[in-house]
């Protein structure tokens, strides 16, 4: 509420200038169709008064309805505010880029008996149908970086085509993933939306240095890390210091959804970064005073049909 009270302003606050004016008319016009005007100029008020019978005798409240209609009518159109709109892209779901390493490495094993490629091939698979609908997108990279498919609503493409990806189908191996990040970027900013990273590797290899430079742009798109190998090996400790230099997060690897889930998580929360959020137009709240202004003419129309019934015939 406090934060509603400082946030309170008028969008177009010239209006509030008419307030006097439509006092004055009003006040004008009551005494232009006072019927007693000459006789309060001639008797004492409270005589007056003690004379009069019926209507006149009584305070008629109806007649400071058009007043009070007409200090809403101008309060809402000199548009009271107090939020900013909501970004309309932040209600579209934004991307998530998959950067599927695809190097020879990802043919190990460790304590179980599938290897990283199986691995992470499983868990693009289980990520495709917890973001159905939403887009996903995937890259292939080794000693260099491949488009697989561009953000897709149609995430079981995504992962039928993430099975097909072996070691064997890369031009030139190696770990070149700041050239996936680069691409994925990229990629991003012509869609001109937000969006997201998920590097799914069971190292990294690449200079400190070169990963360093990769995402220090004006707008660093989130990224964040699937570690495939055990949580206690050097593997996966070169993926945490990658994702230090990265300003990145990195998830170990469940046997459960759970890993799934934060990544999901993640995605939403940071995916558009760059568009999420509040806009920059302050959302008019002018219209709430529309039902009271319909109830003021709703009253004033009764009160017109029974003055019209309670005359003779």
């Amino acid at each position: 509420m406090t934060q509603m009270w400082a946030n309170f302003h008028l969008l177009r606050p010239e209006w509030l200038l008419l307030l006097p004016l439509s006092l004055g008319l009003w006040w004008l016009w009551q005494r232009s169709r006072d019927p007693l005007r000459g006789w309060r100029a001639q008797m004492h008020p409270d005589l007056l008064n003690a004379l009069l019978v019926g209507e006149h005798s009584k305070r008629n409240l109806a007649r400071y309805l058009l007043p009070v209609a007409w200090l809403l009518g101008i309060i809402a159109i000199a548009g009271p505010t107090w939020k900013l709109e909501p970004n309309p892209f932040v209600e579209d779901a934004q991307p998530l880029m998959i950067l599927l390493k695809s190097d020879k490495s990802m043919l190990q094993t460790d304590s179980s008996s599938a290897t990283h490629m199986e691995r992470a091939q499983l868990k693009i698979a289980d990520l495709a149908k917890a973001r159905k609908g939403q887009p996903l997108g995937l890259i292939a990279y080794a000693g260099s970086a491949h488009l697989v498919l561009p953000p897709t609503a149609d995430t079981a493409v995504v992962a039928e085509m993430a099975a097909e990806i072996s070691p064997d189908i890369m031009p030139v191996p190696g770990d070149r993933l700041d050239l996936a990040i680069q691409k994925a970027t990229a990629l991003l900013q012509e869609e001109s939306h937000g969006g997201s990273l998920l590097v799914i590797a069971d190292t990294v290899a690449a200079d400190s240095q070169t990963l360093t430079s990769t995402n220090q742009t004006a707008n660093p798109v989130p990224i964040q890390f699937l570690a495939l190998a055990d949580a206690d090996s050097p593997e996966t400790t070169t993926l945490r210091d990658a994702a230090e230099q990265l300003n990145a997060n990195v998830q170990e690897l469940t046997i459960d959804d759970q890993d799934v889930s934060t990544i999901t998580d993640f995605a939403e929360r940071n995916a558009s970064a760059g568009i999420a959020g509040e806009s920059s137009r302050w959302q008019e709240a002018g219209y709430w005073l529309t039902p009271l202004l319909a109830l003021i003419v709703a009253f004033s129309f009764r009160r017109r049909e029974l003055a019209e019934a309670e005359k003779p015939s």
